[in-house]
């Protein structure tokens, strides 16, 4: 008895050995954080006239259409403000189709019909995407650049360079939590020919804000505004009259989650439906009133496998 209780002693030492030993030379190693892609910084690819850091999905396919109203209320239309149900049924609309598609996830493009014989081809590419984990990126950014062509008659065009214009945006958004994404538009529009004789330019320049608040799983708020920089006081149009353009836009709308379509309603002081005239000739003044409504409807459809 004696025997079997000291030879179990010794068994024992020698296993709390050996597990010390092991204790001692095993290394732990930390697990690295995982990456962890933000998403869905914004419910589309459009805010609600500017465009947003988000694109379809790889091999998705959008096709959007989005209407201007005529302005709400008109001091020189009398009673037929109510009669034309505040710019809803007052016979002038301007309307944008628009067809895109994003083969990978960082590209996509697109084609446009823009009213009055314009056509435009655009294309957002994703530079960067918010996310954290080992590398923490605090915002994603995409560069957004569209052509738009006039195709319309007109004598006074003998080089047909001097139908085509452009748009650069640098679009730098942040997702605060999972109700609040804001985002920072600087953009640039680019005229080949020169509109007007005094006080112009070839380039436009504006900075932008916006942002989406969500209320709930299918009610978002948004809001937009861009300011424009230059070319907007005491123009001299082609037929000797001085015009001045409204430097502010502001558009406010409500955005509707169907789950196959979304919705946006919204108020703004602007009815030119493509951005090349929103961000250079805007002539609405919020002061006296000059507000349209409009509203626009996004339907996608996947085409992979």
């Amino acid at each position: 008895m004696k025997k079997i209780l000291l030879l179990s002693i010794i068994c024992l030492a020698l296993l709390g050995q050996s597990f010390a030993q092991t204790d001692s030379t095993t290394t732990v190693t930390k697990e690295k954080p995982k990456q962890k892609i933000t998403k869905k910084v914004f419910a589309t690819s459009k805010l609600i006239n500017m465009q947003t850091t988000e694109m379809g999905a790889p091999s998705e396919f959008q096709f959007m259409i989005s209407h201007h109203f005529s302005q709400m209320y008109d001091k020189n239309a009398g009673s037929q403000v109510g009669a034309q149900l505040f710019g809803i049924n007052s016979g002038v609309a301007y309307t944008y189709l628009s067809f895109d598609y994003t083969p990978y996830r960082w590209i996509n493009l697109g084609v446009a019909a823009a009213g009055s014989s314009k056509y435009e081809g655009f294309t957002k590419i994703k530079l960067v995407r918010q996310q954290t984990g080992l590398h923490n990126i605090p915002v994603s950014v995409a560069l957004f650049s569209l052509v738009n062509v006039n195709t319309a008659p007109d004598k006074s065009i003998t080089f047909v360079g001097d139908r085509y214009n452009y748009v650069n945006q640098l679009l730098i958004s942040r997702k605060f939590n999972d109700r609040l994404s804001l985002q920072l538009m600087p953009s640039v529009v680019h005229f080949n020919k020169v509109p007007y004789g005094i006080n112009n330019d070839n380039e436009v320049y504006s900075i932008g804000f916006g942002g989406k608040y969500k209320v709930s799983d299918l009610v978002n708020l948004d809001v937009e505004y861009s300011r424009q920089l230059n070319m907007y006081e005491n123009i001299l149009t082609s037929t000797g009259n001085i015009i001045n353009y409204q430097p502010d836009l502001v558009s406010v709308g409500v955005e509707l989650n169907s789950g196959g379509h979304q919705f946006r309603f919204f108020v703004g002081n602007t009815t030119f439906s493509s951005n090349i005239d929103q961000l250079s000739r805007n002539s609405m003044n919020i002061a006296n009133g000059s507000l349209a409504f409009g509203f626009t409807i996004n339907r996608s459809t996947f085409l992979g496998k």
